[in-house]
């Protein structure tokens, strides 16, 4: 479960929940009891590759057919309205 922290005791502890962050932790932020941050561990930094995503949209899309409907169909069947 993600701990509530208020905006007051978030700035007075800034350093010891960003400790926490950096190992983990996702700390939420509140004023008054309403979110109004919320404090997260880092992504590790490395992106997908676009190729790489194609790639993998492609192989996904192997042997995903329509049945007997065109795609001419699908496009000419939206038209009508």
């Amino acid at each position: 479960m993600m701990e509530s922290v208020g905006a007051f005791d978030a700035k007075t502890h800034l350093n010891e929940l960003l400790q926490r962050a950096s190992k983990g932790e996702t700390i939420r932020i509140t004023r008054r009891g309403v979110p109004v941050a919320k404090l997260v561990p880092p992504d590790d930094g490395k992106k997908d590759d676009a190729r790489n995503l194609v790639e993998a949209i492609r192989q996904l899309r192997k042997g995903t057919t329509l049945g007997n409907v065109t795609i001419r169909e699908l496009i000419d069947d939206g038209r009508r309205y």
